[in-house]
């Protein structure tokens, strides 16, 4: 058997009859690769693709569709599927961290840009005072969403946490009076009609067939400091994949294939991005996750 290697993940819930039919034990022969994808565009269809480009190298990849962000990665920690296509780098720092979990990036696959949106105001200085902000409820995007309120002025936030860690605890003056509240990331689209503002994913905004011009407040810079963090990566548990599945895999996610269909998704709304890669995934992932 080859050496192999560690990988990381992104998430969904598996259904009960599911979970099933898969839990009973991963495919051992290294010509089917397993992997747990989120059932979305940018996740769906890239893999999709992918499992073309492997068919034609010889192997299958199996992959299981989840519709939330915790089992995915239990099951890769666990050995139950090989790898999973669904998180960003600083989701999957946060969840092993929290759970005790050891998954890990292999290479990335896109960076998607995020900002805040409105269908009520068409700029930041229309915001009133006490304007309702939504935010994503979970750790590594609801800090994503306060660092980009401060970069733009309207709340000041302790700037020796990191932008995968800031909370709410960490506002440090809301001369505004802002009141935030939390949701689901993949709901902010939808939320947007109930408040004055909300932090989203810019391919969300698309999806749910809104404007994304006339929507937008402001849009991230894209430096390094939010891109790493928030690029989505394929990731593996412990027991990782061969190298040969890794190149195989690297390969087929990082194809001018799958590049194009970023480009043409929803106008480019999404970054494909491929700095990641299966040699200096493990350099830069310890340094990220220090």
């Amino acid at each position: 058997m080859n050496a192999r290697r560690p990988a990381i993940l992104t998430g969904a819930v598996l259904s009960t009859a599911a979970l099933g039919l898969t839990s009973c034990g991963l495919v051992e022969d290294d010509e089917t690769i397993s992997i747990v994808v989120t059932e979305s565009a940018p996740f769906q269809e890239p893999a999709e693709i992918a499992a073309e480009l492997l068919e034609e190298q010889g192997y299958e990849l199996d992959i299981t569709y989840m519709t939330d962000i915790v089992q995915p990665n239990q099951v890769v920690n666990q050995g139950e599927f090989e790898g999973n296509y669904f998180q960003h780098l600083a989701y999957l720092n946060n969840f092993n961290q929290s759970n005790d979990t050891e998954v890990e990036p292999l290479f990335s696959v896109y960076y998607a840009p995020a900002g805040l949106f409105s269908l009520e105001y068409d700029s930041l200085e229309e915001l009133p005072d006490g304007a309702e902000i939504n935010l994503p409820v979970d750790p590594s995007n609801n800090g994503r969403a306060l660092r980009l309120l401060a970069d733009e002025g309207l709340i000041e936030v302790d700037e020796s946490v990191s932008v995968i860690e800031l909370t709410q605890n960490d506002i440090t003056d809301n001369p505004r009076d802002f009141q935030f509240v939390e949701t689901d990331q993949q709901s902010a689209a939808q939320v947007l009609p109930d408040v004055d503002a909300g932090f989203a994913f810019v391919r969300l905004i698309a999806e749910a067939d809104l404007d994304v011009e006339e929507t937008t407040l402001s849009i991230e810079d894209g430096r390094e400091e939010v891109r790493t963090p928030f690029t989505c990566v394929v990731a593996v548990g412990p027991d990782g994949v061969t190298d040969e599945q890794a190149q195989a895999l690297q390969d087929a996610f990082q194809s001018e294939e799958v590049e194009q269909w970023f480009e043409e998704y929803q106008g480019g709304v999404i970054d494909f991005e491929d700095f990641m890669t299966t040699e200096n995934a493990e350099e830069i992932w310890t340094d990220f996750s220090a």
